[in-house]
C-alpha cells in the first residue's frame, strides 16, 4: 500500500506544490479570501448576470426529508458568501450564491438544476444529492460544471461537466477494506444499504480484502430503522477475535445500529466505519469514549475535523452573519463544500490573472487543461485526460486518496499522518510492493 509519508501537520498540503508551501497558507486560506457572495435563497432572481462585477453561482441539499438531510452544506455556502463579500469581492467580482432544497428526490433534483440553468450560474458547487441521472443532463445541456458533489452518484463520476473533489462512498469503502487489512482482521462483515449503490460498495470492499485472503459477509440493512438489532446480531456471528464490523449507511442509521451493537455488548468484535456513515457527532451522540466507537476505525476523504487545515471553515462558520443556522464543521458534507468553493476561488483567481472573463465555459477548460488545482486540503486535483480513472463506469474519480483515522479518547484522530492512495483498488489491480 502506497502512502505520503508527511502528515497534515508537516505538511497540510500534499503533493510537488505542497513541498513549497508551509502549513500556514492551508490553514489560513480561506482567512484570506476576497469576498465571494451575496447569499440568496433557492428561487432568487432568474437573470443573473455572469458579466459585469456580479458572478452567481449555486449549491443544493436536501432539507426536510429525514436521514438525508444536509442543510450545513447549503448554510455554509451562504455563510461564505457573507464573508468573502464583506471583504470585498473575488478579484473585484462580486459573487451571488443560490442555494436550493432538493428534497431528495429526482423531481427536487431536476427542479434545482434547472433554477441554475434560468440564473445563469458560472458553475454549481459542493452540492449534495443522489439523482445525478435527474440533475446533471440538465447541467450539461447548459454547459454548467458542477464542482464537488458529493458523490453520491455514479454521474457525478462521470459526466464530463462534473469535477468531484473526493473519491466517493468507492474510495471510502476501499479505503477502508485496507484499513481493516492493516488492522489484522480476519473476518470483515459490511452493513450496507439493501440497495443497487450498496452492490457496488460490496464490490470495492471485496477488491481491498482478498489479498489478505479476508473472509467477507454481506450484510444487508434497510436505509433507514429505528431497531437494527437483527442486522446487528448477523453482523457479529460468533463475536470472536479477528471478526471485525463497519458499517456504510449514512450517519443516523449508523447511530441505530450502535444503539442495537451496544446492546449486544460484543467482546472481541472491532467496529469500523467510513465518514459520513461516523463523523465527530455520531462519537459524541453515542457516548464518545464511553461508547461503542471507541477505539473504532473510521476512512476519511479528509484530515479529521479537529487538524488545523479547517481553521479557515471554523472561522467562516463562527463569523457566519447569514441567520444563525447550525452548521457541523466535522460533516463530510460541509467539508466537501468547503473544498469545492476553495477550488472555484482558486480557479477564478487563475482566470482571472489570465485576463479571462469567469465564465462556466472558461472554467470547465481551465478545469480540464490538466494543470493541478492545489488548495491544501486534499492531494492537488486534475481532471486532465492523462489523470482519469481508466474505468469505463467512473472515470472522473480522480481523487484515489483516503485518511486512516481512529477514535481516541472521544475524537477521531489521525491513525498514521498523510494519505493512502487506494486507486490500484477502484481500478481491480495488485496491491503496490
Amino acid at each position: 500500500m502506497t502512502s505520503r509519508r508527511d502528515s497534515f501537520r508537516a505538511r497540510p498540503t500534499i503533493g510537488r506544490r505542497a513541498r513549497r508551501r508551509p502549513i500556514a497558507a492551508a490553514a489560513t486560506a480561506a482567512a484570506l479570501l476576497p469576498t465571494l457572495f451575496s447569499a440568496s435563497a433557492c428561487g432568487g432572481p432568474a437573470d443573473a448576470s455572469t458579466s459585469g462585477s456580479e458572478l452567481t453561482v449555486m449549491t443544493w441539499a436536501p432539507s426536510g426529508t429525514g436521514s438525508a438531510d444536509r442543510p450545513g452544506m447549503t448554510a455554509l455556502a451562504s455563510a461564505v458568501g457573507q464573508d468573502v463579500n464583506i471583504k470585498g469581492g473575488l478579484n473585484g467580482h462580486r459573487l451571488r450564491v443560490l442555494t436550493c432544497n432538493e428534497h431528495n428526490s429526482a423531481d427536487g433534483a431536476r427542479a434545482c438544476a434547472q433554477q441554475a440553468v434560468d440564473a445563469k450560474v458560472v458553475a454549481v458547487i459542493g452540492s449534495y444529492s443522489q439523482w445525478g441521472d435527474a440533475f446533471m443532463p440538465v447541467l450539461e445541456r447548459a454547459g454548467i460544471p458542477l464542482i464537488g458533489g458529493y458523490g453520491l452518484s455514479q454521474a457525478e463520476f462521470a459526466s464530463p461537466l462534473s469535477y468531484p473533489v473526493d473519491g466517493g462512498m468507492p474510495a471510502l469503502i476501499a479505503g477502508n477494506g485496507r484499513q481493516l487489512v492493516d488492522a489484522g482482521c480476519k473476518t470483515v462483515a459490511l452493513v450496507r444499504p439493501d440497495t443497487p449503490a450498496g452492490d457496488n460498495l460490496l464490490g470495492y470492499l471485496g477488491t481491498a480484502l482478498r489479498p489478505a485472503g479476508i473472509k467477507l459477509q454481506d450484510v444487508r440493512a434497510p436505509e433507514q430503522s429505528s431497531d437494527y438489532t437483527a442486522v446487528a446480531r448477523k453482523a457479529l456471528g460468533k463475536d470472536e477475535p479477528g471478526n471485525c464490523v463497519t458499517s456504510a449507511l449514512a450517519a443516523e442509521p449508523t447511530g441505530n445500529l450502535l444503539d442495537s451493537y451496544r446492546r449486544l455488548s460484543p467482546k472481541n468484535t472491532r467496529i469500523a466505519s467510513v465518514i459520513g456513515s461516523v463523523q465527530q457527532s455520531v462519537v459524541d451522540s453515542t457516548g464518545g469514549d464511553s461508547g461503542p466507537l471507541s477505539g473504532a476505525y473510521v476512512t476519511s476523504w479528509y484530515p479529521p475535523e479537529s487538524a488545523k487545515i479547517w481553521d479557515g471553515l471554523r472561522s467562516v462558520v463562527r463569523a457566519d452573519t447569514t441567520g444563525g443556522n447550525t452548521v457541523d464543521v466535522s460533516d463530510p458534507g460541509v467539508q466537501t463544500t468547503w473544498v469545492a468553493y476553495e477550488v472555484f476561488r482558486l480557479v477564478a483567481q487563475k482566470l482571472s490573472e489570465a485576463g479571462k472573463p469567469v465564465t462556466s465555459k472558461s472554467i470547465s477548460a481551465l478545469l480540464d487543461a490538466g494543470e493541478g488545482i492545489d488548495v491544501g486540503l486534499t492531494p492537488p486535483l486534475n481532471w486532465g485526460t492523462t489523470n482519469m480513472l481508466p474505468s469505463t463506469a467512473s472515470p472522473r474519480l480522480v481523487n484515489t486518496w483516503v485518511t486512516y483515522q481512529v477514535v481516541k479518547n472521544g475524537r477521531m484522530t489521525l491513525q498514521q499522518p498523510g494519505f493512502v492512495d487506494v486507486r490500484w483498488v477502484l481500478t481491480g489491480g495488485r496491491p503496490p510492493a
